[in-house]
C-alpha cells in the first residue's frame, strides 16, 4: 500500500513533541522545521556541538523550549519529560562521529546505548507519547563491502565503535518495542538515513563542512578516501522521512490501519545516483564553490579503518509510505554551497536561508503530490 502523503501540517499543529540532539545539524534543522509545522517543541541536548553551530547561528532558542541535559543521565531525561509532555518523540541525541568513536568508544557506546535506552524508558513510563523515531544510522549494518544495498531485513554489526553502537541501539529498540508496546502504547519505529549535507554543517572530520571551510580560507581542502563510496543527501530528505513516518505512528490516518504496524526498522537513503565516491563529490562541490576552491584528492592513509562502499535500499520506504528523495546529489551540493555562502555574507540571517530551503524543498514534495 502507498500513502500518497508527506509531511502534514494539520498533523503537528499543536502537538507536543520532544527533540533529542536539537542542538546539532540534523536536531536544529528538524526543530525549526516542527516549529514551522506549529508544533509545540522541546528540545533536550547537550551544548552545541561546534562552533559556530546551526542552533546559535539561526538563533532558534525562542522557537524551541531548550532544555539541556545528558541522555546518558536518566533523571534528567525524566524530568525533560515531565516537563515537555511529550505526544511524539524523535530520538536524535548521539556521538554521531566514526573517527571520534575510536578515542572514546567508552563514551559512544554509553551515549548512542544507553542513552537510547533510558529514552525509551522514559517512554515507557510516560502515558502521553504515542509515536517514537529513534535515529540511527546507514552504519548499524553488518557491512561486508559487497557493494549491494542494504535492506532494513539485513544483518546488522559494526567493526567499529560508532557503527557498532548504532547496531546495538537497533537491537535496543526492537527489544522495547517488542517488549512494552501493547496495543494503544507508543508505536516505536528506528530509522536509518545516508550521509547527509546540508547548510549549517560545522561538524569537525566530516567530508563536506572540512571541504567548505578549506574552500572558504583559501587553502588546499585534502581528501582522505577519494575511492570510498557513500549514499550522500540532503538533510531534508531524511527529515522529512521520519516526519512523514511519526504522522504514521501517531495515528494521523485511524481509519487506514494501526499505528503499530508502521513501527519497525526503515531505511530513508538517496536513489542510486547519489551514491558517489568521496573524491567524485569533492570535486563537484568545488565546481560549485568556484575558481578559487582548491583539492588534494589523494589516500591519505592518516586515521583509522571506515568502510569503503555503503548503499542503502529504500524500497520498503518508497512503496508503503510514498516516499522518496526530492534533491538529487547535484541539487543538494547547490543547495549547501548557496546557504554558506548566504551565511557568510549575512551571519544574521541564518534562520531565514533555512526556512527558504525548507519552503522550497516543501513545493518540491507539493508538485509531486499533487
Amino acid at each position: 500500500m502507498t500513502d500518497p502523503g508527506g509531511v502534514a501540517a494539520a498533523f503537528w499543529h499543536g502537538k507536543r513533541v520532544l527533540v533529542t540532539g536539537h542542538t546539532g545539524f540534523k536536531g536544529a534543522w528538524l526543530s525549526l522545521w516542527l516549529a514551522r509545522l506549529g508544533a509545540d517543541v522541546t528540545g533536550f541536548a547537550l551544548d552545541p556541538p561546534t562552533t559556530p553551530s546551526l542552533w546559535q547561528a539561526a538563533d532558534l532558542g525562542d522557537l524551541v523550549r531548550d532544555l539541556r541535559g545528558d541522555v546518558r543521565d536518566p533523571a534528567a531525561l525524566d524530568l525533560a519529560f515531565r516537563q515537555a509532555r511529550p505526544e511524539v518523540v524523535l530520538h536524535l541525541a548521539a556521538q554521531a562521529l566514526v573517527r571520534a568513536s575510536y578515542s572514546d568508544p567508552v563514551g559512544t557506546f554509553a551515549t548512542n546505548v544507553m542513552g537510547t535506552v533510558h529514552l525509551l524508558d522514559a517512554v515507557r513510563r510516560s502515558a502521553a507519547v504515542r509515536a517514537v523515531v529513534v535515529v540511527t544510522s546507514d552504519k548499524c549494518y553488518e557491512n561486508r563491502e559487497t557493494g549491494q544495498p542494504y535492506r532494513e531485513s539485513d544483518s546488522l554489526g559494526g567493526r567499529d565503535p560508532y557503527s557498532a553502537s548504532k547496531a546495538c541501539a537497533e537491537i535496543a529498540t526492537a527489544a522495547w518495542r517488542r517488549s512494552f508496546s501493547a496495543a494503544g502504547r507508543s508505536a516505536i519505529a528506528s530509522v536509518r538515513a545516508g550521509n547527509v549535507i546540508g547548510g549549517g554543517d560545522w561538524a569537525t572530520d566530516r567530508l563536506v563542512p572540512d571541504l567548505l571551510a578549506g574552500f572558504a580560507a583559501g587553502r588546499p581542502a585534502q581528501v582522505r578516501n577519494p575511492r570510498s563510496v557513500r549514499p550522500w543527501q540532503h538533510v531534508l530528505d531524511p527529515l522529512a522521512g521520519y516526519l512523514t513516518l511519526a504522522q504514521r505512528l501517531g495515528g494521523a490516518r485511524p481509519q487506514d490501519d494501526d499505528p503499530a504496524n508502521w513501527a519497525q526498522a526503515w531505511n530513508f537513503g538517496p536513489d542510486p545516483a547519489a551514491c558517489a565516491p568521496v573524491g567524485e563529490l569533492a570535486r563537484r562541490l568545488a565546481n560549485l564553490w568556484g575558481a578559487d576552491a582548491v583539492l588534494d584528492v589523494a589516500a591519505v592513509p592518516d586515521g583509522p579503518p571506515e568502510a569503503h562502499r555503503l548503499h542503502l535500499d529504500a524500497t520498503l520506504a518508497r512503496e508503503r509510505l510514498g516516499w522518496r528523495p526530492r534533491l538529487a546529489l547535484d541539487a543538494a551540493l547547490s543547495w549547501t554551497v548557496d546557504w554558506h555562502r548566504s551565511w557568510t555574507r549575512a551571519p544574521a540571517a541564518a534562520r531565514t536561508a533555512c526556512e527558504d530551503q525548507i519552503a522550497a524543498f516543501e513545493a518540491l514534495a507539493d508538485a509531486v503530490h499533487a
